[in-house]
């Protein structure tokens, strides 16, 4: 077992230590580096944050060090030199910074999956274009109308076929399939059905290989992933090629764009190849995943665990569901955004989870920024859960507060379909890295209220 991992990891303690020679490890007198550790020679301090990732606590990895070091300090992870930024300015100037000083930095494993022409990785008027493209649409009324609907009838349906309170449903499963529905629409204009079956099948395939050893030999988490997304392109390309054919014969008249590929197909500059747009479809699935499931599941199991939380957010769905009915109208994108405590519970959710814990950029060249120097080469991690969980920051930040919001930035539409039910959530862990996820699922038993009220007719008043 031994002499084949060390094969396995031969490529990459070779590529570390050809990187560490191209790459200034010492500070120049005049302008020094940060305080702190570099580790182990190849390893770095990797498996140390590895460790404290995977624990209850993931952040004491940083938190041990910013005690020694400060807010900002130098280490050596996932194969490369880097500065650590658990200071806010440092972060947001990093972050903010256009190509000229930082680029976007991944594991390996994943800049092979995203690819060259991932909006992840390119850089300059390219970037800035196909992010305005995307980013417009996601915010155009349509596309919010479409979700609005969406989200409503897909949640609905689920729900229906959960069971009362005999067995739990898998919270973090279910939003997962409602979430993947509903963005593969409004991504490719896909309706559920086989095809839709079999990009499900293939994106859990190639999301298992994002944080792997980037060793691609058949067999291999990473080379399955890449034929995984090899499948997934070929199924995007053919939906592009539809839609290209169904262009020509309006002989010009294009219609309005429902979903990004029509978006990116009908942009004139030239710039965006079939390949380019079908790699970033993929890559555009991850929040289907990652991101928005995980932000309900946990709202759900800080919602369990704050009795008086969830009442009050029930209260103001309630609220207006009998408002809308009154009117006999449907709850519109502008309605959900209307619940200020809702939106309020969210963004504690986003603070309190962490979903994600930092993104990583490169130095194009020598930077100094708040007095810190940023030799070129080296990483940026700008580490955001160190900074949510201060306390400095946020009194007893451990603790899930809604109340402590003023300023309202999200919502969450599903909460308003569970104001039809009573549910008790099972205890559960979060487990952190290499993605943020729930242990067990999140297995919560539900009962329909109706139901409730008719088994338990002295609790009529509040049901």
């Amino acid at each position: 077992m031994a002499p084949l991992l060390f094969l396995l990891l031969l490529p990459l303690l070779l590529a570390t230590a050809l990187h560490l020679a191209r790459v200034r490890t010492r500070s120049d007198p005049a302008r020094p580096l940060p305080l702190g550790s570099l580790g182990w020679p190849f390893l770095g301090e990797t498996l140390e944050f590895i460790s404290a990732a995977y624990s209850p606590r993931p952040e004491s990895f940083m938190n041990r060090r910013r005690q020694l070091y400060g807010n900002v300090f130098k280490s050596h992870i996932f194969g490369s030199p880097t500065i650590v930024s658990t200071d806010a300015e440092v972060s947001r100037f990093v972050l903010q910074s256009d190509a000229r000083a930082f680029v976007p930095s991944y594991p390996k494993s994943l800049s092979e999956l995203m690819g060259e022409s991932s909006i992840l990785l390119i850089n300059g008027s390219l970037q800035r274009r196909v992010h305005g493209l995307i980013g417009a649409f996601f915010k155009s009324p349509q596309l919010k109308s479409q979700i609005t609907t969406d989200m409503q009838f897909y949640v609905r349906r689920s729900m229906a076929t959960w069971p009362d309170t005999t067995q739990p449903i898998l919270i973090q499963n279910q939003t997962k399939h409602i979430v993947f529905q509903i963005l593969i629409k409004g991504l490719i204009g896909l309706e559920p059905g086989d095809e839709m079956d079999f990009l499900k099948r293939e994106f859990q395939e190639f999301i298992a290989g994002l944080m792997s050893l980037p060793v691609k030999f058949p067999g291999t988490r990473l080379y399955k992933s890449l034929q995984a997304k090899k499948r997934m392109v070929m199924l995007v390309k053919k939906i592009i090629e539809e839609k290209r054919r169904r262009n020509e014969s309006r002989c010009g008249i294009r219609p309005n764009s429902k979903d990004v590929i029509d978006v990116l197909i009908n942009d004139t500059s030239g710039q965006l190849s079939d390949d380019l747009i079908s790699d970033n479809m993929i890559d555009l699935m991850i929040p289907a995943e990652d991101s928005v499931p995980l932000l309900v599941t946990l709202a759900v199991k800080y919602l369990g665990e704050c009795p008086l939380a969830l009442r009050q957010l029930e209260e103001e769905n309630m609220e207006l569901k009998e408002r809308k009915s009154e009117q006999d109208q449907e709850l519109e994108w502008n309605d959900f955004m209307s619940l200020s405590f809702t939106q309020d519970v969210i963004t504690e959710t986003l603070r309190l989870g962490n979903i994600i814990g930092g993104i990583m950029r490169k130095a194009v060249k020598d930077v100094e920024v708040k007095g810190h120097f940023i030799p070129k080469g080296w990483c940026v991690f700008t580490y955001f859960r160190s900074v949510h969980l201060d306390e400095a920051i946020y009194d007893d930040p451990l603790s899930f507060n809604p109340w402590r919001w003023k300023a309202r930035n999200f919502t969450l539409h599903c909460m308003n379909q569970l104001t039809s039910t009573r549910w008790v959530a099972e205890e559960d862990q979060v487990v952190n890295f290499p993605t943020v996820r729930m242990k067990r699922g999140m297995p919560v038993r539900v009962t329909r209220k109706q139901e409730a009220c008719e088994r338990n007719p002295s609790a009529r008043v509040e049901c």
